[in-house]
């Protein structure tokens, strides 16, 4: 069934009428106790291939905290770290992959992100430049009938706590191309959200980690907590 119809209104609601979360906590608490077992947590995707899947240290606390700060999601305070093979794997509502190099998925690891996926989950793949062709392929091997299709500007993930009416942030130069917001769709939900040419990452590190100005920091932020916000209140259960 769906994590809580119920909740999703709630969240739908309260961004139409440009509330914060917050503003809508205890009926959201309310819902997500009634929604049963289950994890409000984020974790990165450990894979093979040679990439710098760690890269980015400072990104997913920042955006847990953001996250924990600005709506009353119980997100868990600690970044999971996990493999695709891995038992917990359906624990994890978000699972974020980055990188700058190679990534290379076995047989097993194909089927189980297929199966994650189809059942619920939500990934966010960031390319941190290098990481684009890789993925290209590892993707095709995990839905060759979905192909990697543009985000529409006016699909919620985009508007459903804080809007974004032009698409992803770009927060540093890939050859002067524009940001992207890439997916794949099972049915209507989105279940997979690829940023390219944007890197969304290095917007959520720590100020200071790059000659960024704080207000683009804030504006990778607001689009981290859209991304987990949906990811959540659009999940299937298995």
């Amino acid at each position: 069934m769906r994590f809580t119809q119920r909740f999703r209104s709630i969240v739908l609601v309260a961004a139409c009428a440009g509330l914060s979360l917050g503003a809508v906590a205890s009926p959201m608490a309310r819902a997500l106790r009634e929604a049963g077992p289950g994890r409000l947590a984020i974790a990165r995707l450990q894979y093979e291939g040679g990439g710098d899947w760690y890269a980015n240290p400072s990104s997913l606390p920042n955006l847990i905290r953001a996250v924990a700060e600005r709506t009353s999601l119980p997100i868990e305070r600690v970044e999971g770290k996990v493999k695709l093979t891995d038992s917990a794997l359906f624990d994890y509502p978000f699972i974020h992959a980055t990188g700058h190099g190679e990534i290379k998925l076995s047989d097993v690891e194909v089927q189980r992100l297929r199966e994650y996926l189809t059942r619920g989950g939500f990934l966010h793949v960031d390319d941190n430049y290098g990481l684009d062709e890789s993925f290209r392929r590892e993707i095709a091997r995990v839905f060759p009938d979905r192909p990697l299709v543009e985000v529409p500007h006016g699909h919620q993930i985009y508007h459903l706590v804080y809007d974004f009416p032009s698409g992803p942030v770009k927060v540093h130069e890939h050859d002067g191309k524009p940001a992207k917001g890439y997916g794949i769709f099972i049915g209507n939900r989105l279940a997979l959200y690829y940023t390219f040419s944007a890197d969304l990452g290095n917007g959520w590190e720590d100020v200071g980690t790059y000659p960024d100005p704080p207000a683009l920091h804030e504006q990778a932020l607001r689009l981290g907590v859209n991304l987990f916000t949906y990811a959540t209140t659009s999940r299937v259960q298995p």
